[in-house]
């Protein structure tokens, strides 16, 4: 079992973003410590409750306070921006940590309209151009522009030896196509909760083609998963999310990550509990015991080959606790 993390940098109730943002610095530590594989970062604008604006600043800061671990994006999302700028960005990140970089790239918008046409003002993006996007990206990364491209011959710097590993991240089969398409390696987030995709990985292991990017199919899933000694204790810390994600659901992006006072407290209708009790189904809230079978099911059933944990709670002990446990399920 190959187990990561992704870390949105949750900026909880009572605390500040620097705050949030040195959280991750110890979390990335820790892991590096405990053994994962690799350690994501989002993309999030506007946002008042999460703190990843740029991911690729942060991944030079947390793969300069780490020594082992893979660190990337979870990811950029390429349609805003210029695929050489962000060749550039990623070439410069992996020459300061050889064989230690990620590149994980989105095409949703990280935020709200307006952010978006903040983002990209003054140019034309059109999201149907996000496969040749990731084309030019490979290329710019590998030096292998082709001779009838529009800028044949342009050279991303710094010029290294290696490159950073490209993921394709999704939460529906569109992606999955995409990234089977092009032999890209998939990483399926399954926690976004998207109805009907579970087929995702299925669908793009069987249609994979082969290519310069990859010989072989390498698909992760990006679970929510939420680890304590007891059931009870683990069903208390995921209330935070269940909130959390509830007003995101409902159009309303809380200021901050709510403690569990906060959640307990908070007037839920029939309705909103109902609608806790479905999304649960799709997280992965228990002891390490029943944390490790429900993840081995689902590689199993799905055939993942990693899994990269997101674990959203408000206390930061309990959280680093929680990856903890599962780091010794697994024995890591």
């Amino acid at each position: 079992m190959i187990l990561s993390i992704l870390d949105q940098s949750q900026i909880c109730e009572g605390r500040t973003a620097s705050q949030a943002l040195a959280e991750t610095t110890r979390l990335a530590q820790l892991a590096d410590k405990l053994g994962f594989e690799r350690y994501w970062v989002s993309e999030h604008h506007a946002s008042h409750s999460l703190a990843h604006s740029s991911p690729e600043v942060l991944i030079a800061h947390l793969a300069a306070s780490t020594q082992r671990i893979r660190v990337g994006s979870g990811g950029v999302m390429l349609p805003h921006y210029s695929a050489y700028k962000v060749a550039e960005n990623f070439r410069l990140l992996e020459a300061l940590h050889p064989g230690r970089i990620d590149v994980g790239l989105g095409r949703a918008p990280g935020g709200m309209p307006l952010s978006t046409r903040a983002l990209q003002e003054g140019r034309y993006s059109d999201i149907d151009r996000y496969p040749e996007q990731i084309d030019d990206l490979y290329a710019y990364l590998h030096d292998s522009l082709p001779p009838g491209h529009r800028f044949a011959g342009l050279h991303a710097s710094p010029s290294i030896p290696t490159a950073p590993d490209i993921w394709l991240l999704g939460s529906s089969l569109g992606t999955a196509q995409i990234a089977a398409r092009k032999g890209a390696k998939y990483a399926y987030a399954q926690f976004f909760g998207v109805p009907g995709s579970e087929d995702a990985i299925h669908y793009y292991k069987e249609n994979f083609r082969p290519s310069e990017m990859n010989q072989e199919p390498r698909a992760l899933a990006a679970v929510m998963v939420i680890c304590a000694d007891t059931e009870e204790e683990a069903s208390r810390l995921a209330t935070s999310t269940d909130l959390f994600f509830l007003s995101l659901e409902q159009g309303r992006m809380l200021d901050r990550f709510p403690s569990v006072e906060t959640a307990e407290s908070y007037p839920y209708t029939d309705y909103d509990l109902e609608r806790i009790r479905s999304v649960r189904q799709r997280r992965i809230i228990g002891t390490p015991k029943q944390v490790r079978n429900r993840l081995l099911n689902m590689q199993e059933q799905f055939g993942i080959d990693e899994f990269m944990v997101v674990t959203m709670v408000h206390d930061f002990e309990a959280r680093q606790k929680s990856y903890r446990l599962l780091a010794e399920a697994f024995g890591l």
